[in-house]
């Protein structure tokens, strides 16, 4: 085998190899022998074929396979004796297409080699990080907004109109067209006014009404109504008001704290102080990420594969134009030009995630077995009743279970850079914090 470089400009290489039509006949040759021992033919006992039968039955087949067995061990010799790691598949054409047997065989290859990425001193990295307690008014807050949830609110009958907020209790009738339609009739309906939860236009129908009152209410469906043979009709409710009812809202004691799981006040006042904290937690690292990686941004350089910050510059612009153009659903329409604000974006993902994993496999970063069965099952409760399908699609799927690891092996990755790092703690109030969130969405 000949390796000749043909190509050597910044990440790109070229190389011209040829493969001696002498190193592919004792390739075909070693691939004869080991098939020998199974070939039975008529005149010849079980693996006693010879050779030269062999060949001429089964050279031709055989030598496809070996072909490329050839040019893929020149090409993992040559990555083995170079330390070259491709950024992508490498480019492979062969330079002889008429080729035949007993000739050489020659290819040119071509590909973008992984950067060689620079070490970081952590230490030197020097980060605030905000840290929010629940204090006494947040709690409160949390607990007056589980007052008035729909599992703790309890309504009690009341003279006088109907209004926002309140609970009519209901008979109706729909029909289209004079016609009753299925699904559209009920008895003793409890329905909240107010909660979006019957068809624009129905909750405001029935304001300012009052108990023993009948009202007709008419509506339209949307055009995008589940029920096709009801989308964009107009439909009209009968209604029979039974009752009006009012919202009362639970006291804040020990029972309303038994519906929400606690045994009692202070212990839900526990668990909320623990579920803001984490809820605050996370933001936090939120925050702290995006400007560790602004930092590791700003201190790190080195080239960058153009292929792969072509593939995610055209990626960031497909996905976009989808966000802009949310009623085309599939891939028929015009070619999507990335912007130099897309490249720029693009390349600083491929610099974070091409630095991240280096980090990572330097510091035998793993997102071991049990932390991808946890995810996988996370994922499958998003699937009731359909879970063992999931997992079925998960197994078959090393493309979907890269994608859960990725996300997880990067924030392992962070971790360890921000346990390395310099950190300070900074005490801010919840506010500062919402805004440090927001600012993020905005960038």
């Amino acid at each position: 085998m000949q390796v000749k470089e043909t190509l050597n400009e910044g990440l790109k290489r070229g190389y011209a190899i040829t493969v001696t039509a002498a190193e592919m006949d004792a390739k075909v040759e070693e691939k004869l022998k080991e098939a020998q021992a199974d070939v039975e033919m008529k005149g010849f006992r079980k693996g006693k074929v010879p050779m030269a039968m062999m060949r001429k039955q089964f050279g031709q087949r055989v030598m496809g396979e070996a072909m490329q067995e050839a040019i893929d061990g020149a090409m993992n010799e040559h990555m083995e004796t170079s330390g070259d790691r491709p950024a992508a598949q490498p480019e492979i054409k062969m330079t002889n297409p008429d080729w035949k047997e007993g000739d050489d065989i020659a290819v040119d290859v071509s590909y973008e080699r992984l950067p060689d990425v620079p070490e970081v001193d952590f230490k030197k990295i020097e980060l605030d990080r905000m840290k929010v307690e629940a204090d006494d008014a947040s709690v409160q807050e949390a607990l007056d907004n589980l007052a008035a949830s729909p599992q703790a609110v309890t309504y009690k009958t009341r003279n006088g109109m109907a209004k926002d907020g309140m609970q009519v209790v209901i008979d109706f009738v729909g029909k289209v067209d004079g016609e009753a339609f299925d699904g559209g009739t009920a008895e003793d309906y409890p329905l909240v006014l107010g909660s979006n939860s019957f068809i624009p236009g129905f909750e405001e129908g029935l304001l300012k009404a009052v108990a023993g009152e009948e009202r007709d209410v008419t509506v339209s469906f949307p055009d995008d109504y589940q029920a096709e043979h009801l989308a964009g009709k107009e439909a009209v409710f009968a209604c029979t008001v039974k009752e009006v009812r009012e919202a009362q809202t639970p006291e804040l004691d020990d029972e309303l704290a038994k519906k929400f799981g606690a045994e009692d006040l202070a212990g839900l006042k526990m668990q909320i102080t623990e579920r803001l904290e984490a809820e605050y937690s996370g933001a936090s690292r939120a925050v702290t990420k995006r400007a560790l990686l602004d930092a590791l941004d700003g201190v790190v350089s080195f080239d960058l594969p153009t292929s792969l910050v072509d593939a995610e510059a055209g990626q960031i612009a497909h996905q976009l134009w989808h966000e802009e153009n949310p009623e085309v659903e599939g891939h028929d329409h015009p070619e999507v030009t990335p912007t130099q604000e897309h490249i720029s974006l693009a390349s600083r993902r491929v610099k974070l995630g091409l630095l991240l994993a280096d980090i990572g496999q330097k510091a035998e970063v793993q997102v071991t077995d049990s932390e991808m069965t946890q995810a996988i099952m996370n994922q499958a409760r998003q699937y009731p009743g359909q879970e063992k399908q999931f997992f079925e699609f998960v197994q078959q799927n090393a493309q979907f279970r890269q994608q859960l690891q990725a996300p997880m092996f990067e924030d392992k990755v962070v971790d360890h850079i921000l346990e390395n790092a310099a950190v300070t703690d900074k005490s801010v109030s919840k506010d500062d914090l919402q805004k440090a969130v927001e600012a993020l969405d905005q960038e």
